[in-house]
């Protein structure tokens, strides 16, 4: 495969970063991968698990010369890292990112940016419950979905290379607005991200189940649960700080069909119930269909990166 950029620069060595990593190293897409993280000891990890050609000690240093600079941190951290490394982007530079919301990283990254630096927001809908370097694996993307946000006006070029450079990852790259992307992914991650916290934590309040009942007696529905609510805590913090108005929407439509459901149960409505639970397998179903999920326990995503 040929190489599409001669030198990227990953900030943030997280289940992301060191995925990418992986498979840049194993597809030969790239000359060179040069990546900085906060502590040194994820930095000399990095390192180690050769997925870094080399590690920066700053994100400034990290950047000089790269052709595409991935920003890998939690949203909330985004600004800071754009305000260091923008006066040492390089001319004719892409930078895109991996945040789970996109107008809010629009926000907080385009102004940073020097003119002649060409910035494409970008999300893989890729993760496992595992986090950190060690955590990533090369077949994170494997026919997963990278959704890139451009920015209206922005150069035509970067955005296509940036696609092809997706695409040599494994993913399939879909084109959407900030906007649209934000209020997707309240209904496919966001939203059910909260409602699963939510239940755990219900689990956990409720005084009359004791807590060796709740790990024992697991079934399917709460172990899927737990393993979404077992995600990156700072991430998800940032991600609902970030996109409230699309979350609040789908968590109230999310209310008035539970409290409609709620009602049904009250009156033994068991035709409403059937029809409604008929409605909704029939989306799993697609779900497995289009192949973004399989048997497996990890859920489709590779091993797992839990190695």
């Amino acid at each position: 495969m040929s190489v599409i950029y001669e030198r990227v620069a990953l900030i943030g060595l997280g289940l992301i970063a060191s995925s990418m990593g992986h498979a840049m190293k194993r597809d030969g897409i790239v000359g060179e991968v040069v990546g900085f993280a906060k502590t040194q000891e994820t930095r000399e990890t990095a390192l180690k698990l050769g997925f870094l050609d080399s590690v920066a000690e700053s994100a400034a240093d990290a950047v000089i010369d790269a052709d595409l600079v991935v920003i890998c941190v939690p949203v909330g951290a985004m600004e800071t890292v754009a305000r260091e490394i923008g006066p040492h982007l390089k001319s004719g530079a892409t930078v895109t990112d991996v945040g789970s919301v996109k107008q809010a990283v629009i926000d907080v990254v385009g102004p940073h940016l020097p003119d002649g630096v060409h910035f494409v927001p970008g999300h893989p809908l890729a993760g496992t419950e595992h986090s950190g370097p060690s955590a990533g694996f090369a077949d994170l993307f494997k026919n997963r979905w990278c959704v890139l946000t451009p920015l209206s006006g922005g150069d035509v070029d970067a955005s296509a290379r940036l696609r092809g450079f997706w695409e040599a990852l494994g993913a399939n790259v879909e084109i959407m607005t900030p906007d649209h992307h934000d209020l997707v992914l309240a209904v496919t991650s966001h939203a059910p991200h909260l409602i699963a916290y939510t239940m755990v934590g219900v689990a956990d309040d409720l005084s009359r189940v004791t807590d060796k009942e709740v790990v024992d007696f697991s079934a399917a529905g709460f172990r899927d649960f737990t393993r979404i609510a077992a995600s990156d805590p700072t991430m998800w913090r940032d991600v609902f700080l970030n996109n409230k108005e699309a979350t609040l929407e789908i968590l109230g439509r999310f209310t008035e069909e539970l409290f409609d459901l709620q009602r049904a149960i009250r009156r033994g409505d068991g035709q409403q119930l059937h029809d409604y639970f008929t409605r909704t397998r029939a989306i799993r179903r697609g779900i497995i269909d289009a192949g973004q999920d399989t048997d497996a326990g990890n859920f489709g995503r590779g091993d797992g990166g839990a190695k």
